[in-house]
């Protein structure tokens, strides 16, 4: 085998014809800026190729079912073996998806609860179980000898009734004596039972006395037991002193007291998202969505004025019509803002009238007038008719927006039936496992003592299993819990878990290709990462990351750095080899900054803000110990820990959507979108005007959208050339110049430029339109021009380019130049929003944002915006961050970046540690406050880099 993958010729996307040399085997690291072409190098042209190379090798008819990739724009590729990449986009959204569903942990629980599992009944709390008769022989040879016993049938359980016939027939098949309600009878006597009263009956099928040789009359006796109680046979323990001690026997999984029976278990009745599992009530969601009072009424409004959110468009419609008629049989008042509405009042307009019938005179939309009689179903009753009538998604996602989830009643967000989860092992069932975080349930697994069989039987899964637990925790993932929701994961957490995964698989001869890894890893979690990283590479793997952490950096065998710059002025290889090779390299930007000749300067001083705060207690959402929370304004405020500390609970979950619902201009709307988590208040919200998130979603799901069109850039480039002579001439107006709507596009490719064609079991091709020549605009529209260019050319420009030609253009200039002051001045206006990174989405909205007129009241949120950042964007982040603050705003931001932790005013740092044992604050206060902290894991790292 090889020992070295060659790259000959990439040119994909910005890459400058390269040729490369990767040794197998190693942790390679490529780094660079943003936009540099590491991804283009390592995803799109090396993963890209592997895995195609892997599909190629299966049948045509196997391949038309997976999504095979384009072949990369490379020369050759030699020594590439199958490859496998871990990225951040694989969470799934799923509701069904849990951690210990991704992890496969969850199937070997089921599996496991279906081998070995203990059932109980749920009524009584007493074990299950089904016994053979060897089983029932063998236990009763071991009472005492000269034991006397009486072998019963019951026949008759808890049933009213005289039941002569029943009686009747045990005597006439030759049983002589019964229980009837704990006394014994013999056939000739006679029995009167009253016939309203409940009644137990039992034959009695033998009288034996312990000793040797009745084994075989005993297991006679007891198949007769249990044929002629279905199941069941009770034993009568005789005592000296007269009294009975009674057994009861059953050869199926049924409640010996109540008579509660199970089916045989299996793997598929412990899976919430079986119908054998999942609770009815819920279908295993765990949640119930229904429609909230709260978000269809507005109490500070009156009927008239539009107190019910969903009809508030217009009054004349046809459900307020109906309202109004039914306000005026009822005598409700209808200019009464609502909340001054008696409490039945307000349950008739919610739940209706019931099936009273009045008259209504109502007006069409063509003003005809139209008389008839109707009942008033109720908001709610409307609301959720409509949902469940609708076939319009539209409609249904309309609706949905005046729901909320909350608990299922019947299993209370366990998500499956309730007497599966009174099947046991260790005394816990399987939601007591997945509701552990990762650490606590290697603690059980660690400890469950199980007895000779079903040791046997579970011993594999339960390696299976612990092995799985301890992958996650080599990634620093311990604080999650296995019932995490997979769509509330980041996406460096999905990472690590696809990570821990793949070393669970322990394949070898792998290419693995990661983004990233480190993204929300807290400086104190990164030697577990690293070490895992390495465990991969020690099992005969070549394992390429694409990295910008300096621990990473220093940890691999091998570098590649690309640049020196990013877009069009990057795509090179300026440096390779190892870490001391790369020190000595003069052009590398990365070689400067781990040598120390290039440093982000730790601020002389701290603002001192505007001495107001935002005050948020009684925080308790997740993990949240019930903590108040100060944050200071006009400052840039940090908030910081290790991973699962609780930081985006508090900012994200509690302290964003409590101000969305407060600050936004339309109430009612905001406070729908906008569920804050638990928490007492929040004080000081007079201070700002404004609360921007700013996140690393993508600025547009579809290539239509690009930096151009997200900036508002793009409006004032349609006016200046609707406003050039021959423009005028024609007519043409702005909308002539969009790309969206008919008129100026090229209809042929309706304004993508491209076709795509579907290529059966080859990959989809996507070729230039042949009418535009990709384009994107038809003839007429290209003939118009500002100072020779295109409105197409313009398109293709980079934001540098972009800033030299429309320098005297202040409406468009304004809004690029900002774009080149976040380091985007690489990237072209008309690039595709899906083909942009998520730190460069990330600066491009910041980028719009402060193209605004500031107000000085505004806080900013970001959430880990250094993500895919070089040390050298980092710095240019900084400064945007920092011109925000010195306006007067306040920037808010999660991270675990050094260098922006050590750039901040204040920092807030949770923890200690994470999960259950986080969610406290462990120190607040500037950095180096924070760093004369010991017990802060923060302000241990914090001391090294100010230092």
């Amino acid at each position: 085998m090889k020992d070295y993958i060659y790259v000959k010729g990439a040119r994909e996307h910005n890459l400058k014809n390269i040729d490369v040399t990767i040794p197998r085997d190693k942790l390679v690291v490529f780094t660079g800026v943003s936009g540099s072409g590491k991804s283009s190098l390592a995803f799109d042209t090396i993963y890209s190729e592997g895995q195609r190379r892997y599909v190629e090798s299966l049948s045509t008819y196997a391949r038309q079912f997976l999504g095979q990739m384009d072949k990369p724009d490379v020369d050759y590729i030699e020594g590439l073996s199958p490859s496998i990449s871990i990225d951040q986009k694989s969470t799934s959204n799923n509701p069904r998806s849990t951690v210990g569903t991704v992890t496969e942990i969850y199937d070997y629980l089921r599996l496991m609860y279906a081998r070995v599992g203990k059932p109980h009944c749920p009524n009584c709390s007493i074990p299950i179980e089904r016994q053979t008769v060897d089983q029932v022989v063998d236990s009763l040879l071991q009472l005492k000898e000269k034991s006397r016993i009486k072998l019963l049938a019951p026949v008759i359980k808890s049933q009213k009734g005289e039941h002569r016939k029943v009686l009747q027939n045990l005597f006439r098949e030759g049983f002589i004596r019964v229980m009837v309600d704990g006394y014994e009878y013999t056939s000739d006597e006679e029995i009167n039972l009253e016939k309203n009263k409940k009644h137990d009956i039992s034959a009695v099928i033998d009288r034996l006395v312990i000793k040797d040789g009745i084994r075989s009359r005993l297991a006679e006796s007891l198949e007769l037991a249990f044929e002629l109680g279905e199941g069941t046979a009770v034993v009568k323990l005789i005592k000296d002193d007269g009294s009975e001690e009674e057994m009861v026997y059953s050869q199926d999984f049924a409640c010996t007291s109540c008579g509660f029976s199970l089916p045989e278990l299996s793997p598929r009745m412990f899976s919430f998202n079986s119908p054998f599992g999942a609770c009815p009530e819920c279908d295993g969601l765990g949640e119930k969505r229904e429609i909230d009072p709260d978000l269809v009424l507005n109490q500070e409004k009156s009927l008239q004025d539009g107190a019910i959110v969903p009809w508030s468009n217009n009054f004349y419609t046809y459900y307020n019509q109906i309202l109004a008629a039914m306000a005026e049989r009822q005598k409700i008042p209808m200019d009464l803002p609502l909340k001054e509405v008696s409490k039945k009042q307000l349950n008739i307009i919610l739940y209706g009238n019931g099936e009273e019938r009045f008259k209504i005179d109502y007006v069409n939309s063509y003003g005809e007038k139209h008389s008839f009689r109707s009942s008033y179903e109720g908001v709610i009753n409307n609301l959720k008719r409509r949902y469940h009538e609708t076939k319009s998604d539209a409609s249904r996602e309309e609706i949905e927006k005046y729901m909320t989830a909350s608990l299922c009643p019947q299993c209370k967000g366990k998500r499956l039936k309730r007497e599966i989860l009174w099947v046991l092992i260790g005394g816990k069932s399987i939601n007591d496992i997945t509701s552990m975080s990762v650490n606590q349930a290697a603690e059980f697994f660690e400890n469950l003592r199980l007895n000779e069989k079903d040791t046997l039987i579970a011993r594999q899964v339960i390696k299976e299993i612990q092995s799985r637990l301890k992958f996650l925790i080599d990634v620093g993932l311990d604080y999650l819990t296995l019932d995490r929701a997979a769509g509330s994961l980041s996406g460096g957490e999905a990472q690590r878990i696809r990570l821990a995964t793949q070393v669970g698989s322990s394949l070898v001869g792998v290419l693995y290709v990661l983004d990233e890894p480190s993204i929300g890893l807290h400086p104190r979690d990164n030697d577990r990462l690293l070490a895992t990283l390495k465990r991969l590479r020690d099992l005969g793997n070549t394992v390429i990351v694409v990295e910008h952490d300096e621990d990473t950096i220093l940890n691999a065998d091998y570098i590649i750095d690309i640049g020196p710059f990013a877009g069009i002025h990057g795509g090179r290889i300026v440096a390779h080899g190892t870490v001391e090779d790369i020190m000595l390299a003069e052009e590398s930007l990365t070689a400067q900054y781990l040598s120390g000749r290039r440093v982000i300067e730790t601020p002389a001083s701290r603002r001192a803000g505007n001495h107001k705060s935002l005050r948020i207690l009684g925080a308790e959402q997740y993990n949240l110990k019930n903590i108040d929370v100060d944050i200071p304004l006009g400052q840039l405020v940090l908030v910081t820990g290790v991973s699962g500390s609780g930081k985006s609970t508090l900012v994200q979950e509690i302290l964003y959507p409590a101000l969305m619902s407060r600050l936004s201009r339309q109430q009612t709307r905001a406070s729908l979108r906008y569920r804050p988590g638990q928490h007492r208040a929040i004080e000081g919200i007079e201070a700002i005007d404004r609360v921007i998130n700013i996140d690393q979603s993508p600025i547009g799901r579809t290539p239509r959208s690009n930096p151009a069109t997200y900036t508002g850039a793009f409006d004032g480039i349609r006016e200046l050339f609707s406003n050039v002579t021959e423009s005028r001439v024609r007519g043409y107006k702005p909308g002539r110049f969009s790309f969206n709507v008919r008129g100026g596009r090229c209809e042929a490719c309706s304004g993508d430029g491209i076709i795509k064609i579907e290529m059966h079991f080859l990959p989809d091709v996507y070729v230039p339109c042949e009418v535009c020549k990709g384009k994107r605009y038809n003839r007429e529209t290209l003939e118009i021009k500002y100072k020779g260019k295109t409105i197409a050319d313009v398109l293709d420009m980079t934001v540098d380019e972009a800033v030299d030609f429309f320098e005297n253009i202040n409406k468009v200039y304004r809004k690029l130049k900002v774009l080149q002051d976040v380091g985007l001045g690489y990237i072209q206006l008309g690039q595709p929003a899906p083909s942009l990174s998520g730190g460069e989405a990330q600066r491009v909205k910041l980028a719009t944002e402060l193209s605004k007129r500031a107000t000085g009241k505004t806080l900013y949120i970001l959430d880990e915006p250094t993500t895919g950042l070089h040390k050298e964007d980092v710095r240019h982040l900084l400064g945007v961050l920092n011109r925000l603050v010195d306006t007067g705003n306040t920037v808010l931001v999660i991270e675990h970046n050094l260098d922006v932790i050590k750039s901040a005013d204040y920092i807030i740092d949770l923890g200690p540690e994470g999960g259950d044992q986080g969610g406290q604050i462990v120190t607040q206060g500037s950095p180096e406050e924070v760093a004369a902290v010991p017990e802060s894991y923060t302000g241990k790292y914090l001391r090294e880099v100010m230092s």
